[in-house]
């Protein structure tokens, strides 16, 4: 009888000290990943936010809901350290039901972006559109235009052509410039570019400017990795899962050992 209970509490005791390790790795990974998705609301509501501008169809709370859903997942994160350190089956229960509730929030998100991801692409195409009308009048959207067009190595809505159309263009030719582009669109030294005197037809010339246009750049982007996005994030949600299921575990494993020392 004895020897049954010690070997009943030698049985749980190395359970408990097992998924306390898991649980833990699984916390530190949790907790950086709350650090990466608030610094990538930081960095979308200071240099991302210009860019998305450009669209119709902007929710200025985007960066905002980043910051909040990261901040959220750092205190729970901090908040499952110290359950799993001190081993208090209720607070291990509480953390399972706030890895769940991480779950739900980043799962919504996830189907919301893919619900609305051609929305979000008509209203980038229209903001171009708009934008390159606007360029020479708009303060906001010269910069934002401007720093599409170097960091994306783009140039134009859907080609370089599109700015020989545009009243920026118009102002140009009173410079006695024609077929002109921004200086953003240069691919080499801007004092070294021509982006005047442009030719209409790229086809098997040389130019010293980008000639593929944002939006495709930026929606083909988004359509060749939009998989491995979505993977990733789905994959990320359903790892709380897996918190969950492991904060339950040692809680019941702890329970059990508390209940052989008892009996």
């Amino acid at each position: 009888m004895a020897g049954g209970r010690i070997s009943s509490t030698l049985s749980s005791g190395p359970a408990v000290a097992l998924t306390k390790t898991i649980l833990t790795i699984f916390n530190f990974i949790f907790w950086i990943s709350g650090i990466a998705v608030l610094a990538l609301g930081i960095w979308a509501k200071v240099e991302l936010y210009i860019y998305m501008e450009l669209s119709t169809v902007y929710y200025e709370e985007a960066p905002y809901i980043l910051i909040g859903v990261g901040a959220i997942i750092v205190l729970v994160g901090s908040f499952g350290c110290c359950c799993t350190v001190k081993g208090h089956s209720v607070l291990l229960y509480m953390y399972a039901c706030f890895l769940v509730l991480v779950f739900v929030v980043e799962l919504s998100a996830g189907v919301t972006g893919f619900v609305y991801k051609n929305k979000l692409e008509t209203g980038f195409k229209e903001g171009l559109g708009t934008a390159l009308k606007q360029y020479n009048k708009d303060t906001l959207k010269f910069k934002a235009f401007n720093g599409l067009q170097e960091n994306l190595h783009c140039c134009g809505e859907n080609k370089y052509q599109d700015w020989f159309t545009t009243p920026w263009e118009v102002e140009q030719r009173a410079k006695n410039l024609t077929m002109t582009v921004p200086a953003s669109c240069c691919r080499v030294e801007q004092n070294k570019c021509k982006h005047f005197d442009l030719p209409k037809d790229a086809m098997n010339k040389t130019l010293d400017i980008y000639t593929n246009g944002c939006y495709d750049t930026v929606t083909g982007f988004m359509q060749k990795n939009m998989a491995l996005i979505g993977g990733v994030a789905l994959g990320i949600s359903f790892f709380q899962l897996l918190g969950a299921v492991l904060a339950c575990c040692l809680a019941k494993n702890i329970n059990k050992s508390k209940y052989e020392q008892v009996k």
